[in-house]
C-alpha cells in the first residue's frame, strides 16, 4: 500500500520558506551578521523558518502560510507512512540577548490532556558562542519537587539548575519534562516538536505570566536531556537522531544531487528539511525555476519532490533535518 500512496502522490518541487522575526524581551534589536534585520521597536529572539504562520517564499505556494500548504498538499509534502497530515516540525533561530525564563515543556500526554495536539521534544545545535555561553539543563542531583517550588517563590531556582556550557559545533537534546533555561552566549538552531508550549516557572522578574501548578506537574526529576555526541558516517555527519527528529550536517563539494542526500536508512522518501549554517546554495532542477538558498535560510523538500542538485554558492554549511516517526526508516 505504501507503494501506491508514494505513487499517487503530485509532484511538488522544493521552495524556500520566508523567515519570520519573532520579538522576545530577551532577543536582540540589531540581527546581523545572521540577518539583514534590526527591530524597529521590540528586541527579536527568535527567526521562525518551518512555523504554520510562516509565508513560503518560493514556487507556485509564494505567500501562502506554511500550515495552509500542509493542508492542500499534505501527501506530498510528507509521504505516505505519515501518522497525520500536520506540518511536524517547527525550526528556529534563537537569538538571546538575556536570560530566557527558567521553564518546561510537557510530552505528548500532558499536552493531550489540556487540549493541545502534541508536546514539546526539541534539540538546539549551537552554530556559535562566546567564551562563557551556558545553558541550564535539567536538575540537579537529588534536587526535589519541593525544593523546586520553594526556588520559585523565593528567587532561587538557579541552584537547582545543572549548568551546561556551550560551545559552537554542540548538539544539546532537551526531552519534554526537562527543567530548562537559555543563557546569553549561543546562537541556537532549535529543532522542535511543532508546538510552542512553555510552561513559565521562573521569569527574573519580568512582567509575563507564569504557570507555576502546570510546570510543576510537566516537570522529570531526571530525563535523558544533555550533549549528544555526533556520528560521523562516510557521506555525513549525523548530529542527533531521536524519536521525533534527526538531524544532520551533509558536505557538499561543488554540488550534490538530492538522492544522494537520503540516508541508506530512509526506506523511501520523505519530508526533510535543509538550511544553510553558513554560506549560499542554489537549488535547481527540471520542472521548476531554481531557486537561492542564502545564509541562516531554509528549504522544504517535499516527499513527492522531483530530482534537483544542490550547488554551493560559496561556503555553504548544509544541515538537513528530518522528522521521525514508525515506519519512515529502517
Amino acid at each position: 500500500m505504501a507503494a501506491s500512496q508514494e505513487s499517487s502522490a503530485p509532484p511538488l518541487a522544493p521552495f524556500r520558506m520566508e523567515p519570520r522575526y519573532d520579538t522576545r524581551v530577551w532577543g536582540f534589536r540589531d540581527l546581523r551578521p545572521w540577518y539583514n534585520k534590526v527591530a524597529d521597536t521590540e528586541p527579536i529572539g527568535e527567526v521562525w523558518l518551518t512555523g504554520d504562520n510562516s509565508l513560503v517564499a518560493t514556487g507556485p505556494y509564494a505567500g501562502k502560510r506554511l500550515d495552509a500548504v500542509f493542508n492542500e498538499a499534505h501527501q506530498s509534502l510528507l509521504g505516505p507512512a505519515a501518522p497525520s497530515s500536520a506540518s511536524p516540525l517547527l525550526v528556529k533561530m534563537l537569538f538571546a540577548r538575556q536570560k530566557l525564563s527558567v521553564q518546561v515543556h510537557p510530552d505528548d500526554a500532558l499536552a493531550q490532556k489540556y487540549g493541545q495536539p502534541r508536546g514539546k521534544t526539541e534539540c538546539w545545535y549551537c552554530l556559535a558562542a562566546e567564551p562563557d555561553a551556558a545553558v541550564a539543563l535539567g536538575l540537579k542531583p537529588d534536587v526535589t519537587l519541593a525544593q523546586v517550588k520553594d526556588g520559585i517563590q523565593n528567587g532561587t531556582l538557579e541552584n537547582s539548575l545543572n549548568v551546561v556550557p556551550v560551545t559552537a559545533g554542540d548538539m544539546v537534546f532537551v526531552d519534554a519534562g526537562t527543567v530548562h533555561a537559555i543563557w546569553p552566549g549561543p546562537i541556537l538552531l532549535e529543532t522542535q516538536q511543532n508546538c510552542d508550549i512553555t510552561y513559565r516557572m521562573y521569569d527574573y522578574g519580568r512582567p509575563r505570566e507564569l504557570h507555576v501548578e502546570k510546570s510543576l506537574e510537566a516537570t522529570r526529576l531526571t530525563t535523558r536531556a544533555g550533549k549528544v555526541a555526533p556520528t560521523a558516517l562516510a557521506d555525513r555527519t549525523v548530529l542527533i537522531d531521536v524519536e521525533y527528529f534527526r538531524v544532520e550536517r551533509i558536505p557538499v563539494s561543488g554540488s550534490r544531487s538530492s538522492q544522494s542526500l537520503r540516508g541508506p536508512h530512509e526506506q523511501f522518501p520523505g519530508l526533510a528539511y535543509l538550511f544553510a549554517a553558513a554560506g549560499s546554495a542554489r537549488i535547481t532542477g527540471e520542472g521548476f525555476e531554481p531557486f537561492d538558498l542564502p545564509p541562516r535560510n531554509l528549504a522544504v523538500v517535499p516527499a513527492a519532490s522531483p530530482a534537483f542538485t544542490v550547488e554551493d554558492l560559496g561556503g555553504l554549511d548544509l544541515i538537513r533535518i528530518t522528522p521521525n516517526w514508525p515506519g519512515r526508516t529502517a
